[in-house]
């Protein structure tokens, strides 16, 4: 009796590790093998960085393209112009998309990072809005205005308070114009100096205020209905999206920016924000 026990017990054992062995050569040869491994594998992590507002609104828009391609894109929203690009350089993000290129050639130049621009994403025009007034023209004897007080930013406001005939600029000062280069101030204008996200919220305070259309969207402030005056389709601040040098030719920011680019995104943004954003691609 226990000599048919032992033979039964072997008997089971080796029916198992036949099957089990079967199992794995039907796997290994199974002309559906490559789609079943691919279905089963991890989604490609893809983090870019953003500012709140419209720039993060297409990144949402653009993630369901991604999920395709088996890319799970992570949105992380910052709340300044100077920690995206910090954050890319030391590998906390993959990506961002928040700046216009000379604000990208500037610090990443100032500050010697190697990061590189992967493609073109969206046009936000700078706009004044007011408040009080109807027009530049109504502002007062020593009005204040508000500028944002990162270098090309800055200098971008001034130069639209000037095209407005607030004030004139110094002769070939460009997008590098400071409040230093302001050489005729008739009404003696008052320039406060702000960070661009706290823009909007210092418009009550002040008589004037110049405001990126990504802060802007969020209040409820749309460039081309309730400004006194905005910069004009040719504006050279595109925005693009960039990441670290050595990564520029990797295939997935290939796919992400056939997927950001894609007449999905275009639609997207069209319908979205009404020409308060313009698609650069």
């Amino acid at each position: 009796m226990k000599t048919l026990k032992i033979l039964v017990t072997i008997t089971i054992i080796a029916a198992l590790s036949i099957g089990l062995l079967g199992g794995c050569g039907q796997k290994a040869t199974s002309p559906d093998a490559g789609s079943d491994k691919a279905g089963s594998e991890k989604p490609q992590i893809l983090k870019v960085g953003a500012t709140d507002g419209p720039f993060a609104q297409i990144l949402e828009a653009v993630k369901p393209i991604l999920a395709k391609e088996n890319i799970d894109l992570q949105v992380v929203v910052f709340n300044d112009y100077v920690r995206p690009n910090i954050a890319l350089s030391e590998g906390e993000i993959d990506a961002n998309t928040f700046q216009h290129i000379p604000y990208f050639e500037k610090f990443t130049k100032d500050r010697n990072l190697k990061l590189s621009i992967i493609g073109k994403t969206i046009i936000l025009p700078m706009a004044i809005y007011s408040k009080k007034y109807k027009s530049l023209d109504e502002l007062p004897e020593g009005a204040k205005i508000a500028i944002p007080n990162d270098p090309t930013n800055g200098g971008r406001a001034l130069i639209l308070f000037a095209r407005g005939g607030l004030f004139k600029l110094k002769d070939g000062v460009g997008i590098n114009a400071t409040v230093n280069d302001i050489v005729e101030n008739k009404k003696n204008i008052k320039v406060l100096e702000v960070e661009a996200a706290q823009t909007p919220r210092v418009l009550p305070d002040v008589d004037a205020a110049a405001i990126n259309s990504n802060y802007a969207i969020p209040l409820g402030l749309n460039p081309q209905k309730d400004s006194i005056l905005v910069e004009d389709a040719n504006s050279p601040y595109v925005c693009i999206a960039a990441v670290r040098t050595e990564d520029r030719d990797k295939p997935i920011f290939k796919k992400f920016m056939e997927a950001y680019q894609s007449p999905e995104i275009k639609k997207f943004i069209q319908d979205t924000f009404k020409g308060s954003v313009i698609p650069a691609f």
